[in-house]
């Protein structure tokens, strides 16, 4: 299995405050890799910098590399909007837009220029397929997105970003705002469609690590301690800090 993104030497400063300290890691294609850590260790921030997202924010400074499919994504031939198109990400609350279902998901390709309602229509369903969302909305295409429930809204924003036919797929706690039933769809569909793409998860959840992922890698205090596969980590992992956290003794 080939690696489709690979972070090295990655550091991140928020103004004086190191966030990222030399981050080096290669993340494998269509499988699930999950970020675990105490809050504010630096994996939401690692992940917002796979997509350029921490471009938006002020005083931000990045050293190092991460390269997606062989380049460097910080270069400046690199086209941003496309990097987002091909590296998706799903928030931790979701979000959907204040329109219909249909165009919730038909939004994206057409700021890219699709403009056949017949194109439109094939990706849409497409999409709510793929985020195992259509049945329950096929008749209702035209309502309002925000009448979904919390854990279909989530699916619906998967879908949302599925819609752009992405490579990868960064999802960022996106069960943390949701019930038991509702979390363990998106885990069922996360399984699904790491066949298709590449995914990964930050999630405070370490169950849900162990549950879904083939790999995790384990921040703290802005440096990665220890990456490998999810089972292995779990069981036998090579750091002392690391079985610390997974044992509970702090975090």
């Amino acid at each position: 299995m080939s690696d489709i993104m690979t972070a090295k030497e990655l550091c991140l400063w928020y103004g004086s405050s190191q966030a990222l300290k030399n981050v080096s890691i290669s993340i494998p294609e269509k499988s699930i890799t999950a970020l675990i850590g105490p809050s504010g260790c630096g994996k939401s921030t690692f992940l917002k910098t796979l997509n350029r997202m921490n471009d938006l924010i002020p005083e931000v400074k990045i050293t190092g590399e991460v390269s997606y499919k062989g380049v460097n994504i910080f270069d400046s031939s690199v086209d941003v909007c496309e990097l987002r198109r091909e590296v998706g990400m799903v928030f931790q609350k979701p979000n959907p837009f204040p329109m219909s279902i249909y165009d919730n998901i038909a939004y994206g390709p057409r700021t890219h220029g699709v403009k056949s309602k017949a194109k439109l229509d094939e990706i849409v369903e497409r999409a709510l397929r793929d985020a195992a969302i259509w049945d329950e909305v096929k008749d209702r295409l035209k309502k309002n997105a925000l009448g979904l429930s919390g854990g279909q809204q989530q699916r619906l924003c998967i879908a949302r970003a599925l819609a752009a036919e992405p490579q990868v797929l960064l999802m960022d706690e996106p069960t943390s705002a949701l019930d038991p039933i509702s979390t363990s769809r998106i885990e069922e569909l996360a399984l699904q469609l790491k066949e298709k793409y590449t995914i990964i998860i930050v999630t405070h959840n370490m169950q849900q690590a162990v549950r879904i992922s083939d790999n995790t890698a384990f921040f703290l205090l802005g440096e990665l301690v220890e990456f490998g596969e999810t089972e292995k980590l779990f069981s036998q992992p090579k750091e002392k800090r690391t079985e610390d956290y997974i044992t509970g003794r702090f975090g």
